[in-house]
């Protein structure tokens, strides 16, 4: 039966827009969105309301498109100045901390299979396969949950988990296919060959990344273009590009995109704030279109035969496998503590990525047991978002790792930006009757000198003051200043607790 295109994109509508929905009220009580749009691709899917979604190598195709553009906004997002202090501790775990995890959790599931599933015969090559389709922690939900929640974590624990999720997937996706060629290969592999090729593919794909990347900000910077909303398109196409030619150089394209998204983000270019922005919005759809196409791919009823060996998998990573691992690779950084190696042992989330690579296998078709570890990462998944995925403030909190969150309201009535180099703060002002007791004239108004209001709003007018304007109550005034203790000192002097602020310094 073929599906007409209008039907595809009502039915695609209406769970994007049911996602979205799910999504609000879902933070609102603590649970990562991620799960909740996984959950609505299972609901919608064929053992739920009945969608048929079953062509692998579609969804392969989608989730490699979805995981390049998250991987290209995660880099693009990460500030040099933040991870600098990091990079040593971020890169160990991003590649013998992987490799350690699929070792140490392979020989567990080994073990396990040949006690509770003699029969099923899984070989000790397919249980380092398993394990290494989900030994990285998953970007997209790392960089989620961390920044819908708003955490303010202290020592530099944020930008080394975000570092971390981000760089630790082609460690992962190389070790997936090492093990894949390993199996494809027979009794005969060649074991110093499969090592090369995820050595020099890794190389190669750092270095066509920082290239790429040089190159992207050239030709952004160069091209000029009279309609200023083609540069965000622009962006996009140069991350795609980057993925698809690194592929085709025989380099990982993961980490060749992820790179290239640092090393633009950090650099200055043409329309950059509104190409980030673009590259956010589009991010967080991918990330759904991500979610709901896994959701869909998948057979509820299947996991009920791998549910209790994925709980006891589950909860050797959580309790054993993850923090092993992080407590022996983080040994030669004496500077990073006991409770900070605790929490980077709980955010070991597990999301969109595993189960991008679970796919892998399926659509090989060569692979034994290929269904079996899908359902098997999806359970280990949803275990992963559910018990660590909501619990990443609470935990916090309670090795007191976490900072108070400072209580800024985004802007209500002025969309006013400037370029990253132009260290400003501003802030949105209310004139209410009680602030008219400090000065009925804005000249009056005990503002320090380093401020300067540049707008009013009055009903539906803006107008620019002068010190002689008459203030009345119900206006709002934009201020600026370069000097963020400043506002703050503004605040005080007209007794004002409630604003919306926006800083860039």
């Amino acid at each position: 039966m073929q599906i007409s295109t209008e039907l595809m994109l009502l039915v695609g509508s209406v769970l994007f827009f049911i996602s979205m929905l799910v999504g609000k009220a879902g933070s609102k009580y603590g649970v990562p969105v991620l799960l909740l749009f996984l959950i609505v691709g299972m609901v919608f899917g064929s053992d739920g309301f009945g969608l048929q979604f079953e062509n692998v190598q579609v969804a392969q195709t989608i989730s490699s498109i979805c995981l390049c553009i998250i991987l290209f906004s995660g880099g693009l997002d990460t500030k040099f100045q933040e991870i600098r202090p990091i990079i040593g501790p971020g890169v160990v775990l991003a590649t013998i901390g992987v490799l350690l995890t699929a070792l140490l959790t392979g020989v567990f599931i080994y073990m396990l299979s040949g006690l509770m599933f003699p029969a099923l015969g899984v070989s000790l090559v397919t249980a380092f396969l398993l394990a290494s389709i989900f030994s990285s922690t998953d970007s997209a939900s790392v960089f989620g949950i961390l920044r819908s929640k708003g955490l303010v974590l202290k020592n530099n624990l944020r930008p080394l988990l975000e570092l971390e999720s981000g760089s630790n997937d082609p460690m992962a996706f190389m070790l997936t296919l090492m093990f894949m060629q390993i199996i494809q290969s027979g009794d005969n592999p060649n074991y110093l060959v499969v090592i090369l090729m995820v050595i020099v593919q890794l190389a190669v794909g750092f270095v066509l990344g920082y290239l790429f990347g040089k190159g992207a900000v050239r030709i952004i910077n160069r091209i000029r273009m009279e309609n200023v909303a083609l540069y965000p398109i622009l962006l996009l196409t140069l991350g795609i590009f980057i993925y698809a030619a690194t592929y085709y150089l025989q380099g990982n394209g993961y980490l060749a995109v992820y790179i290239a998204g640092l090393v633009i983000g950090n650099s200055k270019f043409t329309h950059k704030r509104t190409s980030m922005k673009f590259m956010d919005g589009f991010a967080w759809m991918s990330q759904i279109l991500l979610f709901l196409t896994l959701g869909l791919l998948v057979n509820p009823s299947e996991l009920i035969n791998v549910a209790v060996p994925a709980l006891i998998v589950s909860a050797f990573l959580i309790l054993f496998g993850r923090p092993i691992v992080v407590f022996l690779t983080l040994l030669p950084f004496r500077k990073i503590g006991v409770k900070d190696k605790f929490y980077v042992s709980w955010v070991g989330l597990r999301g969109a990525v595993p189960i991008i690579f679970a796919i892998l296998p399926l659509a090989a078709g060569d692979i034994p047991h290929a269904r079996w570890i899908f359902n098997m990462v999806f359970v280990i998944t949803i275990v992963s978002l559910l018990i660590q995925g909501t619990s990443l403030p609470a935990v916090a909190r309670w090795l007191g790792l976490s900072e108070k969150p400072p209580k800024y309201k985004q802007f209500e009535d002025f969309d006013v930006e400037f370029a990253e180099e132009i260290k400003s703060a501003m802030t949105e002002i209310h004139i209410s009757e009680e602030t008219l007791n400090y000065g009925k004239n804005l000249i009056e108004l005990p503002l320090p000198d380093k401020t300067l209001v540049v707008l009013v709003k009055r009903g539906e007018q803006y107008f620019v003051p002068t010190g002689q304007t008459e203030l009345l109550a119900g206006d709002k005034l934009l201020v600026i200043s370069d000097d963020e203790d400043a506002l703050k000192e503004t605040y005080n002097n007209i007794g004002i607790s409630d604003y919306s602020y926006q800083r860039n310094i």
